[in-house]
């Protein structure tokens, strides 16, 4: 089974867009990009997707090519043109520099407001990057509606089959 993504990371944004990749993400970006091999820089696809994301998504480039040849299994009409905008037309595939890192241009620094500080949040098969203050409203959200249901908050009760563990 492939790596996943997971956990919260906080890292720190510079002046010219410069963030790292937290080190597990890395591993899975390695992994998930079949060009790579030990000494290469792995590749990477950054989804940001239309005004109303806000966040941006980020890919393996097999995850990435998963997700397009759907895509090009949709018939033409309204759905196939939204998808191919979402994930073709703004997105971008880059390159992880020598020192972990990646740079975010000015455009999606502004889509996101980021001021200094970013949060990476692991979901599975894709990582999203968030400005703190939206990751946290997003968050208290989320909990509230889970509160709310009161199912007793055990959340495997959702999956076809609940582990024990």
């Amino acid at each position: 089974m492939a790596r996943r993504f997971r956990n919260e990371i906080v890292q720190k944004v510079d002046g010219k867009g410069r963030v790292s990749i937290p080190a597990p993400f890395r591993r899975v970006l390695e992994e998930g990009d079949p060009d790579w091999t030990e000494g290469l820089r792995p590749e990477l696809v950054l989804v940001y997707g239309t005004s109303a994301q806000n966040f941006i998504e980020g890919y393996t480039v097999t995850a990435m090519d998963a997700i397009e040849d759907e895509i090009d299994e949709m018939p033409f009409g309204d759905d196939r043109d939204d998808m191919e905008l979402n994930y073709s037309s703004k997105s971008m595939q880059m390159n992880i520099d020598d020192t972990g890192r990646i740079i975010l241009s000015p455009m999606l620094v502004e889509k996101l407001g980021l001021d200094g500080e970013a949060v990476f949040v692991g979901i599975g098969k894709t990582f999203r990057i968030w400005h703190p203050n939206e990751y946290a409203a997003y968050v208290a959200a989320r909990e509230a509606g889970i509160a709310a249901r009161g199912d007793g908050n055990d959340l495997r009760r959702k999956l076809n089959k609940p582990s024990e563990g």
